[in-house]
């Protein structure tokens, strides 16, 4: 996916959390979620005004015509520092001001938060995808740190399947295990969800983006979410050019990047692996090289 020309707009600044999304076999379980006075003219004293068509761009009142409204541009990138507990998702944003609540008409699941510029970002290209008939909901957004360490320890533990298996008892080396959850499912303290400004659209069902209107949505993305702020962090990997490490290719996953951008610069200087503990299977993460192999592993035309 290519940028568009507004998007070059936005600035210099470049976490998905990746989703914590289900692998394919476990994704089947889930569905998209698409919900299918002026004033008055004046008489003039001039007879020859009267009755002389008005200058260009003058209405007969003579009154200068009103301009049009110019279009909105996506939101300056921040770069100001920010809290080492926004780039973890150590936060309520229910009472935080960088957040703001999701409109209903685009919630399409039950976690409703986000950043408030990438929340405002959304609604306004979700109000034009809708002029041309295309219907876009968030059906994931902000998570915190307590979220992602439940749906991580559940993998970790053998109490939610990965591939049909327990990965307690398939998988007991802890790199191999942490590598296997992290085909779709990120660590606690290394999710873009933690920072409000990714959203999962539509459905995190590959196979949804398979059907005829999941395509559909997904070219639309494809060719315009760019003129809005956000692009595919995990895009597909493997060819020349693209992505050689990191989580797999996720076509329901959209950042915003005038602020994932910056806290995605920021986030290897704050974090790093002091901060990723406190759960399950957290010592993996130095052996795998969490941060470079997958935090810092995303679409490089995402990259800023």
């Amino acid at each position: 996916m290519r940028l568009g020309p507004a998007f070059a707009l936005l600035g210099a600044c470049v976490l998905s959390a990746c989703s914590a999304n289900p692998a394919p076999d476990e994704a089947a379980a889930q569905s998209a979620f698409i919900t299918p006075a002026s004033e008055s003219a004046q008489p003039t004293s001039d007879p020859v005004a009267a009755f002389s068509d008005p200058a260009p761009g003058v209405p007969p009142s003579g009154e200068p015509a009103a301009e049009e409204p110019p279009a909105p541009e996506p939101a300056a990138p921040s770069t100001s520092h920010v809290a080492l507990k926004y780039l973890i998702g150590d936060i309520d944003p229910a009472g935080d001001p960088k957040f703001a609540r999701i409109p209903d008409k685009y919630q399409g699941g039950s976690r409703v938060w986000g950043h408030k510029d990438a929340v405002a970002a959304f609604v306004r290209m979700a109000e034009d995808a809708e002029q041309n008939g295309y219907r876009l909901k968030i059906v994931s957004s902000f998570r915190s740190f307590s979220d992602q360490k439940q749906i991580w320890e559940d993998k970790w533990s053998g109490k939610t399947l990965v591939g049909g298996k327990k990965l307690n008892v398939s998988t007991p080396d802890a790199g191999q295990r942490a590598v296997k959850i992290l085909t779709y499912s990120s660590m606690p303290a290394t999710s873009r969800h933690h920072w409000g400004t990714d959203f999962d659209i539509n459905s995190v069902s590959p196979a949804y983006f398979n059907t005829k209107e999941g395509k559909r949505i997904y070219d639309w993305l494809v060719g315009h979410a760019s003129e809005y702020g956000f692009c595919q962090v995990y895009s597909h990997k493997g060819d020349e050019g693209e992505r050689t490490s990191g989580y797999e290719e996720e076509k329901w996953h959209w950042s915003y990047l005038p602020v994932a951008s910056w806290y995605l610069k920021q986030y290897p200087v704050d974090v790093g692996y002091d901060h990723i503990t406190g759960f399950q299977g957290a010592e993996a993460a130095k052996g795998i090289d969490v941060i470079k192999t997958y935090v810092e592993a995303i679409n490089p035309e995402c990259l800023q």
